[in-house]
């Protein structure tokens, strides 16, 4: 297997591996591109876009500044909306349901790194995938981590950091946030 096939797979791989950089400079060489676009360049934002990520839906919208590690590993669905400063390293697969509203200075990290330092030096890395739900908000600057599923119509407090999965319709808040009430399901 390559280097993007571990990563992908939730495998230990080389962070260094030179498929994997290839990928994230002609990534984060998009996300300059966009991130200088003007406001108005509706078209040329999209179509950059549909570059950068693995799926886009209708009505997709990136505030400034976007990051993006890989792009490829990652589907947006339709009617999501991302505010300021938004950071994602989608080392494994990230899914973005419908109608997503993401706060500004939001974070999603799917990488894992050692703990032990001699492991961490030679620049060995895994990942787990995120999944979010359709109809979430997540408010601005919390902190997504690796493995966590965030069910349809849930809601993440601001400041956030959200270490373990939050069930469709609940409210989680707090570090480490934790679940604290359940909120109406639309009929």
């Amino acid at each position: 297997m390559s280097a993007y096939q571990d990563m992908v797979a939730g495998k230990r791989y080389s962070i260094n591996d030179a498929e994997l950089i290839e990928i994230r400079n002609l990534t984060r060489n998009r996300v300059a591109e966009y991130n200088l676009l003007p406001r108005e360049a509706h078209d040329q934002q999209q179509a950059l876009l549909s570059q950068i990520f693995a799926q886009v839906g209708e009505d997709v919208h990136f505030e400034k500044q976007l990051n993006v590690d890989y792009g490829v590993n990652t589907t947006l669905g339709s009617h999501v909306f991302i505010n300021f400063n938004f950071v994602l390293l989608d080392c494994a697969p990230v899914t973005i349901g419908d109608h997503v509203f993401i706060g500004p200075n939001v974070q999603i990290y799917t990488a894992h790194h050692p703990l032990d330092a001699a492991t961490r030096d030679q620049h060995i890395g895994w990942a787990e995938p995120i999944t979010i739900g359709s109809h979430v908000w997540i408010g601005g600057g919390a902190i997504i981590l690796p493995g966590v599923t965030i069910g349809e119509g849930a809601v993440i407090g601001a400041g956030s950091v959200v270490t373990k999965d939050v069930p469709a319709y609940h409210l989680a808040m707090g570090n480490p946030a934790k679940v604290s009430r359940t909120l109406p399901q639309e009929n």
